[in-house]
Parts: C-alpha cells; structure tokens; sequence
C-alpha cells in the first residue's frame, strides 16, 4: 500500500466501469486503475489538481484503493487549458514509467496553478519546458558551446539535442544569433525577443526527444488559432 500526492495526466476508459490512468506523483509517472470511474470516485480524479491517493498492488500496473481532493480546484477553461493538456502530455510523452522527480512534480503543480490563475502563459510553459529538459537529463548551458567555449554575441549557432550549441559560419533554418542566447540568461520575460527566441529553442530542444510524433494538444491549440 502507498499513499501520495498525485495529479491524473491521462484516463481512458477500461473494461466496464473502471478506467485506466496516468498518475503523476513525486515517485514519477504510474499506471494505475480506478474502479467504478464511472461513479463518485470518478467525479473525483480530475486533472489538473492535486489528490491525495492510495495505491495498492506488487505489479507495474497499480490500483488505486482511495482517491480524495487534496488542494484547491484548479479550474481552467480556454487558453489555459489547452496549456495545461500540453503539459500534461509532455509528461505522458517524455517521463519514463517508475522514475521518481520530486522537483518536476513541484514545478508542475505550481505551473498549473499559475495557469489556473491567469498569469501568463509563455514564461510559465517555457519555464515549465525547461525544467523538464533539465530534470530528464537533456539541459544545455546558455552561457557555453558544446566545447565549453563562451558564446559570443555576434555569432550565430545551431542546436545540438543532448550536446549544446554549436558554431555556424552562415546564416541557415534553425540557427540562433549568440546574443538572443545569452539574454535568456537574464530570464527577462518582459522582452518580447526573450520570448520569441525561448519558444524556438525549446520547440527544436523537444522536438529531438518526441520521436518525430505530433503532439496532439498543440494539434487542437493550433486549430483554435492558437500556439504553445
């Protein structure tokens, strides 16, 4: 038996009443099922706040015996939802089964809740994108190239996933000017290049780590005219 603090990434219905879940507790991401979601309980497992759940079973795939709000409800509708569903898939996506990240899931819930009261939205998925990187092992240095060279404002560089930046001679897709690099340093999200060029690198830092799969919450975000 194992009591934790959980948010439910992701369910699916299962066999008759149950469903089956992603939960997201400071001991990672798990696999467990809910019977009787179609009741009460269900009514319970929302995402996006934190529960209090018990969880039963010696397998991968757990049970959750109890399942109770744990928080305050994080109510979240239009941009910030689909912010949310993006994050959440991020995690399904990218956190390995069973990999305890205590940082993350603190990261998360105060990014959600962040969302949840309307504070803007790219500082906190990009802070949440790299928070992420960084705690599965994929960060880079904004100061430094791939040969511990400091980045030279006037120079530009590409993106090597798991590496770092590395030097140009000419201008080509995807290339980044050392001087937006370096200003990330200073975390000044006032600063609309700040923003433009946090966006970028994280979407090419990602995307090397997404197996060349679209995700789906940025697939529904664009279709109402949106972007994450």
């Amino acid at each position: 038996m194992q009591s934790s603090l959980a948010f439910i990434l992701h369910s699916r219905p299962y066999k008759e009443t149950s469903a089956l879940m992603d939960v997201f507790t400071p001991d990672g991401r798990l696999r467990a099922i809910l019977r009787g979601a179609r009741g009460k309980l269900g009514s319970v497992a929302r995402p996006f706040s934190v529960l209090d759940i018990e969880l039963r079973g010696r397998t991968e795939l757990k049970t959750i015996s109890r399942i109770e709000p744990a928080g305050e409800f994080n109510f979240l509708q239009g941009q910030a939802l689909f912010c949310a569903l993006y994050l959440n898939e991020l995690l399904v996506r990218l956190l390995p089964l069973n990999d305890p990240h205590p940082v993350l899931f603190d990261h998360y819930a105060l990014t959600v809740q962040g969302l949840a009261h309307a504070l803007p939205v790219e500082p906190l998925l990009r802070t949440f994108e790299w928070r992420l990187l960084e705690q599965l092992g994929y960060g880079f240095s904004f100061e430094r190239d791939s040969a511990g060279q400091a980045l030279q404002a006037q120079m530009l560089y590409r993106l090597v996933p798991d590496t770092g930046f590395v030097a140009v001679s000419m201008l080509q897709p995807g290339v980044f000017l050392g001087a937006d690099i370096l200003a990330l340093t200073a975390v000044d999200w006032q600063q609309a290049s700040v923003l433009h060029t946090a966006k970028r690198l994280m979407r090419q830092a990602l995307a090397a780590h997404l197996g060349g799969r679209p995700l789906m919450s940025r697939e529904l975000f664009l279709a109402q005219k949106g972007s994450v």
